[in-house]
């Protein structure tokens, strides 16, 4: 409606592109606000049900430069980190965040690094290193885990450290 109304360059604006901009600011306001709920609800679930959480830091103004803007936007990234960290400070649980740099690349097993990205097209993450292959989300995962410094024992049936004949017992 806004577009449609929309007055010329050094033109008023009417009353109907004026009207048609405080209900698209109301919408805007009732989005914002069932994000920040579902937020809260997502992040009390995930603090009620355990004790330590590790969870990447991803920074809103970084995303909000890149070429998914819309998407960060959409999914409300900061807000929920920020219900999380204070869910867990609230309920005294141990919400540890961990730099986002390299997580996909990381090998969750060895440790070792990729040279090149993976496009998001490829799900399943091989490491040239060890030539451990398992499931990109997994993978990043076990990852956060270890950053963490939360011991990501069965994690997958695995301990990082054992030899890797050990693991196919």
């Amino acid at each position: 409606m806004m577009a449609q109304r929309k007055p010329a360059q050094g033109r008023k604006a009417s009353k109907g592109y004026l009207r048609a901009k405080r209900l698209a600011a109301k919408a805007h306001a009732k989005v914002a606000r069932q994000r920040q709920d579902t937020a809260c609800k997502w992040a009390k679930r995930g603090v009620r049900d355990h004790d330590a959480i590790a969870a990447e830091d991803f920074k809103p103004k970084f995303l909000a430069r890149s070429t998914m803007a819309r998407k960060a936007a959409d999914a409300a990234i900061g807000a929920t980190k920020h219900a999380l960290v204070e869910m867990g400070r609230k309920h005294g649980r141990d919400v540890r965040l961990v730099h986002p740099a390299h997580t996909t690349m990381d090998c969750g097993w060895c440790g070792a690094r990729a040279k090149h990205r993976l496009p998001l097209s490829e799900r399943t993450y091989t490491c040239t290193a060890c030539g451990v292959s398992r499931p990109r989300d997994k993978n990043s995962a076990h990852v956060v885990l270890v950053r963490a410094g939360l011991g990501p024992a069965g994690v997958e049936g695995a301990r990082p450290g054992r030899p890797r004949d050990a693991r196919a017992a």
